[in-house]
């Protein structure tokens, strides 16, 4: 264990009872001296299951609250000295059908979150943001790049009070909630065929172990109005779907509302303002009153994008049947 700015500090985790918030517990708990954890989440369910996985560990707190309650998270910052922001609603074709709840916890609850942590004196928040967000073709996408801007803006006015804010972008996580595999695999046992929405469809891959370490690496370099991306390699839908179920019958079902056939993470308009570093992209802010120092590494070069159809590393499906079997 070595030394972490967030050792003998109080954090806070937004959404902390989803895949990648419990990971990230489970993380901090065991590899930093971290005092005390917070956990704000809305579902009291999802609290009382993971308060039994941790035994009730007596450095975790937990919050019911919901991030659309400025006052309930005015209250849960009290003492706090990191925040991650993992709250969000995900579902693509749900946010399809409902914008505006879509709207009021991505866009107007990360503004509630924005707020609360300039005035509770927070000194660091890293936002988990989605490849989705960069050329957002859906309202889940759009939602999650505004909260992107709400975060990088913040750091234009809250850098005199002492309050830096970042933002991390990463793909499909493997094995969190949602996750395709545990479907396929379920399929796979009933000897079904695999619905494939589209076969020519490729996707950014990143374990959730990854996922955490990133995130942490990531608060822990940050100086507030990065967004950083992690560089993960890409999979294709069919090598996934064969490595869960060997010679498997695929069945091509159409691409759902607002879903792409390709993810990208840097747009090519975005690349003039990117840092290439060891493992990592770094997005510099647009705007940048506060004096933002851009970090030394190469520069992307200009109208590349970075996208799953175009990565330079893949997942074969040797490697992904691999990953499979250790988890």
């Amino acid at each position: 264990m070595g030394m972490s700015i967030l050792d003998e500090s109080s954090v806070l985790i937004t959404g902390g009872t989803g895949s990648l918030g419990k990971a990230l517990v489970h993380d901090l708990l065991s590899s930093t001296k971290v005092r005390r954890i917070a956990i704000f989440s809305r579902d009291e369910l999802k609290q009382f299951h993971m308060r039994s996985e941790f035994k009730d560990d007596s450095r975790l707190r937990w919050f019911l609250g919901d991030i659309r309650d400025p006052d309930r998270l005015k209250r849960a910052l009290h003492d706090v000295d990191y925040v991650f922001h993992a709250a969000a609603l995900k579902q693509v074709d749900t946010g399809e059908y409902n914008p505006m709840e879509f709207i009021k916890t991505n866009v107007l609850g990360s503004q509630n979150v924005i707020d609360a942590c300039i005035d509770s004196g927070v000194k660091r928040v890293i936002a988990l943001s989605t490849d989705k967000a960069s050329s957002p073709i859906n309202l889940y996408g759009a939602t999650k790049l505004t909260a992107d801007k709400l975060f990088v803006a913040a750091n234009n006015y809250s850098f005199s009070y002492g309050t830096t804010f970042s933002v991390v972008r990463y793909g499909n996580v493997m094995g969190s909630r949602g996750s395709v595999i545990p479907f396929f695999q379920q399929l796979a046992n009933e000897g079904k065929p695999l619905p494939i929405t589209d076969l020519r469809m490729t996707r950014f891959w990143i374990s959730i172990d990854q996922a955490v370490r990133f995130v942490v690496e990531s608060l822990e370099m940050m100086t507030g109005g990065e967004l950083y991306v992690p560089k993960i390699p890409s999979m294709r839908i069919i090598d996934l779907a064969q490595a869960v179920s060997p010679g498997a019958q695929l069945v091509e079902v159409g691409m759902r509302p607002g879903e792409k056939l390709h993810e990208e993470m840097i747009s090519a308009d975005d690349s003039r303002r990117t840092i290439i570093l060891d493992g990592r992209f770094v997005v510099m802010p647009v705007v940048a009153e506060w004096g933002y120092k851009a970090p030394r590494g190469l520069q992307m070069p200009e109208g590349l994008a970075y996208r799953s159809d175009t990565n330079e590393s893949w997942m074969s499906q040797k490697d992904i049947a691999n990953f499979i079997l250790k988890n």
